[in-house]
């Protein structure tokens, strides 16, 4: 998930945090007053990874799509610099970003750093990335539709029953329940790469809670006032209305088809490693953020306490976890949710978005059938590949994670952000053993993937140099009545020289993704 930080208790979120941006926000160069060519590409070495921005060669040329930010940015100079690191450090302070890692001796709230080079995705290659991800997300749900009430593709043999059942995230306490426009995934937030080709592909599904598309708008903003030239004649396509499309699909999902529902965000509170996040979603799309406590349930119907009494609340955009949502049907001792949650849900009197459940479908185990599964509902073949995936649980697939485990990546089925994670080729002896003990004891827990070499992108380094950083992609797709794929992105940089790791808590950083809009302006 975002950032890849622990969760909280009780959260799926991860990553976001309370606190206030300052200067780190920019790489250090950028506080040195002396450097007087800031932005330098002439010296950029390609290697032996897909570049985003230089194509490969001898004398590698700039990609079309970059040629206004390669100009740009070579004409600036260190008075340039110094008044858009003014400009950008202004606009964090007021906007108060942080992110959270409650593992790290050295304090849990971090500057999330941020790197102004854009990341520019041509119209052309974003129209398969959309098609691929609305393809994704329709299967997925009819997956979940189906795995809750007849279960058709367990039963002619696709998914095997044993794999849903095992599942960290199966709700078998859901099966039955029906849900409006049959939509179980109403905010997704697939992790997209680029191999050595420069082909898109699934690294994985963020399906019950994924956050960081704060940061896309955020980011956005501050690129837009300091860049403001250089947007314009990109002819960028914006993020803005994401908080007005998420609200859009809240209000479709409602209960019975409401007309007019009540909507809230359900949070875990200020301490949750994601608060900025819901605040600022909850403020942009104009409704109330709630804890547990400020709801109640009567007679199977949820209610928001206000000071002009109880107002009935139709959609709860959660941000709490399956397991502490309903301490009458999950974890008892849960303090973040609200008693009989689950059962007025089960009544349709309020709907929950994402939908209880959805976590079978981002285990990482559930995601090497997901060709089969778009296979199986769509009759089609997929339009964004998964990573190649062996699964411990199959005798031949275990046998061959245990003898390459030097050169695979090992990932536990439901971790996320870089923990529960083996990077074969940079790990000891000492690691690969204890993992190899993990895996003989909890085969269905573990899946093995090839290293794949992520695509690079310029990123402002120390001593104002400018090096290829391996990046990855995560756009936010919205399913109501029908699906829809925000323009842009959380492009996240892994910052550390060589690392594949691009999580906050890893060492990573964002930046801007700037989708193009195709040559007619459309």
């Amino acid at each position: 998930m975002f950032s890849a930080d622990r969760r909280d208790v009780g959260s799926a979120d991860s990553g976001v945090g309370v606190g206030v941006w300052h200067l780190m926000c920019w790489p250090a160069w950028s506080r040195n007053p002396h450097h007087h060519n800031p932005v330098v590409f002439k010296e950029y070495q390609i290697d032996r990874f897909y570049d985003e921005m230089f194509e490969t060669g001898e004398d590698p040329a700039v990609r079309d799509h970059y040629l206004h930010v390669r100009d740009r940015f070579e004409q600036f100079s260190e008075d340039d610099f110094n008044k858009k690191k003014a400009a950008i450090d202004r606009a964090f302070v007021e906007h108060g970003v942080t992110f959270t890692v409650y593992s790290d001796d050295r304090g849990t709230e971090r500057i999330f750093p941020f790197d102004p080079v854009p990341r520019v995705i041509p119209a052309h290659e974003w129209e398969t990335i959309e098609r691929g991800l609305i393809q994704r997300i329709t299967a997925l749900n009819l997956f979940l539709h189906d795995i809750y009430h007849d279960a058709r593709i367990v039963e002619e043999g696709v998914v095997p029953q044993h794999v849903i059942e095992s599942a960290a995230h199966y709700r078998p306490e859901l099966r039955g329940i029906d849900l409006p426009c049959d939509a179980y995934i109403h905010i997704c937030g697939s992790d997209l790469i680029r191999d050595a080709d420069g082909r898109y592909v699934v690294l994985e599904d963020n399906l019950r809670c994924p956050s960081g598309v704060s940061y896309v708008v955020e980011n956005r903003q501050v690129m837009m006032r300091a860049f403001p030239q250089l947007y314009q004649e990109m002819n960028v396509r914006p993020v803005r209305q994401y908080p007005r499309m998420l609200l859009d699909t809240l209000r479709v999902v409602a209960p019975r088809g409401k007309s007019a529902p009540v909507c809230v965000l359900l949070t875990p509170g200020v301490y949750n490693s994601a608060y900025f996040e819901h605040t600022f979603l909850a403020r942009e799309m104009g409704i109330e953020i709630v804890e547990g406590r400020d709801l109640i349930v009567l007679n199977g119907i949820v209610f928001m306490r206000t000071t002009q009494g109880l107002v009935q609340v139709d959609v709860i955009y959660r941000r709490i976890d399956d397991d502490f949502i309903d301490p009458t049907v999950f974890r008892e001792d849960s303090v973040l949710g609200v008693p009989g949650l689950v059962d007025a849900c089960r009544q349709g009197n309020v709907t929950l978005a994402n939908a209880l459940g959805t976590g079978v479908a981002d285990d990482k185990v559930v995601y090497a059938y997901v060709p089969e599964i778009i296979n199986y509902y769509l009759a089609q073949d997929p339009i964004l590949e998964n990573v190649p995936t062996y699964l411990a649980f199959r005798d031949d697939d275990r046998k061959f994670m245990l003898e390459n485990l030097e050169s695979l990546v090992v990932k536990a089925a439901n971790e996320s952000g870089g923990y529960g994670m083996l990077m074969g080729p940079t790990s000891t002896e000492e690691e690969r053993k204890a993992f190899a003990e993990r895996i003989e004891a909890n085969p269905r827990n573990y899946i093995g993937q090839p290293v794949v070499p992520f695509s690079r992108h310029p990123t402002l380094c120390e001593e104002a140099s400018c090096e290829g950083r391996h990046v990855d992609l995560r756009p936010f797709v919205l399913y109501g009545s029908e699906p829809q794929v925000l323009p842009g992105g959380l492009t996240r940089v892994a910052l550390t020289k060589g690392s594949l790791v691009v999580n906050s808590s890893q060492g990573g950083g964002s930046k801007d993704t700037w989708v193009l809009r195709g040559k007619e302006g459309a």
